[in-house]
């Protein structure tokens, strides 16, 4: 062969070597820009909220307080770099409004992820379209054991601890403090309910009596006379905090003396008390669940950072447990984002939760591997006295399933600087 002739080849099969790195950085490149709702500079979540409707009591507070973490953070300069965009959409606690909010928030403004979407009902209805669409689908603000199904839906995860989890505990605690009474269960007309009598009934057995609402009707009476007719002696509710406002209401109008023992989703004392007005003396001696810092509590640590950012960021709003959970589901949020590093992918973010490890303001461990996709492992108990709500006794921790429930006494982690976590 010719010399030239070699040369040009040579010179060829550098300039093709040099063209498929080129087309391969590019590819790279366009691959890291294609991510949707993430720049150099921001990523964008969404989320759909009860700004209005029957659950907006109480809940509409909880993406306010979201919002302000995320404001907080940004203050410092975000995540990796990137300030936190957090676009917040009302559904009004209706899943037809909930399937055409989140496909605005996926299909218009392509966030990265959705975060918080609330309600059992809402976000049932949104979980195929999620899937098909291959987003990010963490913390939803529910207790339903939906969102822990990996093999259906792998990039769904739940947060708080799941209703049946909450039932074993709560069930625990009735059938120890109050033995021989004749407990009832009163719920909401959808998986939150039926997950909570699961619970229940693995520990007590069939409730007494049992009793549903509908969020569309708030005409409580004929269910509350049932349980009052039945003899019930302690209730056991599965409500959000407009129910659980009527159904205190509705017994106290009836003489119906029973002992509430109330899900966390429906028990924020400062909530309920603001819809009760002056018959707010009913929620004297309230027994309850929770998992987070109570709101009150001036000297937890978690609370006192969580007070400074809401002066700063969300004053016009009450803190108190709303908020309380807004806050603390946010610090788990940037913990994770932080864990999928900085060249952040969807994938990437999904695997950074399955990982788990993280740690916060929760009294008990998180329970997030590979297979599960719940949330926290349990709850301590609390009760109204004087006004005042307050936690008593252990911290417990169980399963979904026929685990034991388990007394669980490790301390609660510090909050870092800021209450931002750096790892």
């Amino acid at each position: 062969m010719h010399p030239i002739t070699r040369r040009g080849l040579a010179a060829a099969a550098v300039l093709a070597v040099l063209v498929a790195a080129s087309a391969c950085a590019n590819d790279a490149q366009q691959a890291a820009e294609n991510v949707p709702g993430v720049s150099d500079t921001e990523v964008v979540i969404g989320t759909h909220q009860p700004l209005t409707g029957p659950a907006a009591p109480g809940y509409s507070k909880i993406s306010a307080a979201t919002k302000a973490y995320f404001d907080h953070v940004n203050s410092k300069g975000g995540v990796n770099g990137r300030k936190i965009v957090y676009k917040v959409l009302d559904d009004g606690y209706n899943p037809a409004n909930t399937d055409n909010v989140v496909r605005k928030l996926v299909l218009q403004d392509k966030v990265f992820a959705l975060l918080g979407g609330l309600g059992t009902p809402t976000h049932t209805n949104v979980l195929e379209f999620v899937k098909s669409q291959k987003v990010p689908d963490l913390f939803v603000s529910s207790g339903s054991r939906n969102w822990n199904q990996p093999d259906k839906y792998p990039t769904t995860f739940g947060w708080q601890p799941d209703y049946t989890v909450e039932g074993k505990i709560l069930a625990t605690f009735v059938k120890t403090e109050f033995p021989g009474k004749k407990v009832c269960h009163f719920g909401q007309n959808d998986d939150f309910g039926r997950d909570s009598l699961v619970g229940v009934e693995k520990i007590l057995g069939p409730v007494a009596a049992k009793q549903t609402y509908t969020t569309t009707n708030q005409q409580v009476g004929p269910a509350i006379g049932t349980l009052k007719a039945a003899g019930c002696e302690v209730v056991i509710s599965a409500t959000i905090p407009g129910f659980t406002a009527l159904a205190m209401g509705q017994a106290a109008g009836q003489g119906f003396r029973a002992q509430w023992v109330v899900s966390n989703v429906g028990a924020d004392y400062t909530t309920l008390a603001r819809q009760l007005g002056d018959k707010k003396a009913i929620l004297e001696g309230l027994i309850a669940d929770n998992y987070l810092p109570m709101a009150n509590d001036a000297s937890n640590p978690w609370i006192q950072e969580f007070t400074k950012i809401h002066q700063q960021y969300n004053a016009a709003n009450p803190i108190d447990g709303n908020a309380v959970y807004g806050y603390s589901m946010a610090y788990t949020f940037v913990q994770a984002l932080l864990a999928a590093g900085k060249d952040l992918t969807r994938e990437k973010l999904v695997g950074a939760v399955r990982r788990g490890g993280f740690k916060g303001p929760g009294l008990t461990p998180f329970r997030y591997a590979d297979k599960v996709h719940a949330g926290y492992s349990g709850v301590r108990m609390n009760r109204v006295t004087n006004g005042v709500q307050s936690y008593f006794g252990p911290t417990w921790t169980t399963d979904d399933a026929d685990g034991a429930v388990k007394e669980f006494t490790e301390a609660p982690s510090a909050p870092p600087a800021d209450a931002i976590p750096t790892t």
